[in-house]
């Protein structure tokens, strides 16, 4: 997910998109520890587009993003 694909999304949705990723973070977890995971950077895509999402909900907290 880019910035200007989160950029374009209400707070609200931020936010569902935030627990969809990390019950899909979860699963890949799962599968990783079971030896079942096709791709492995699958995760490390999940956990920054988490990290961006966390990132935009922050600044809108503080103010600085509108």
């Amino acid at each position: 997910m880019k910035m200007e694909e989160i950029n374009q999304l209400s707070l609200d949705d931020i936010k569902l998109k935030l627990e969809d990723l990390a019950e899909e973070l979860g699963n890949l977890l799962l599968q990783h520890s079971t030896h079942q995971l096709d791709n492995p950077l699958r995760i490390r895509f999940i956990r920054r587009d988490i990290a961006r999402l966390k990132t935009v909900i922050r600044e809108s907290e503080l103010g600085i993003r509108s």
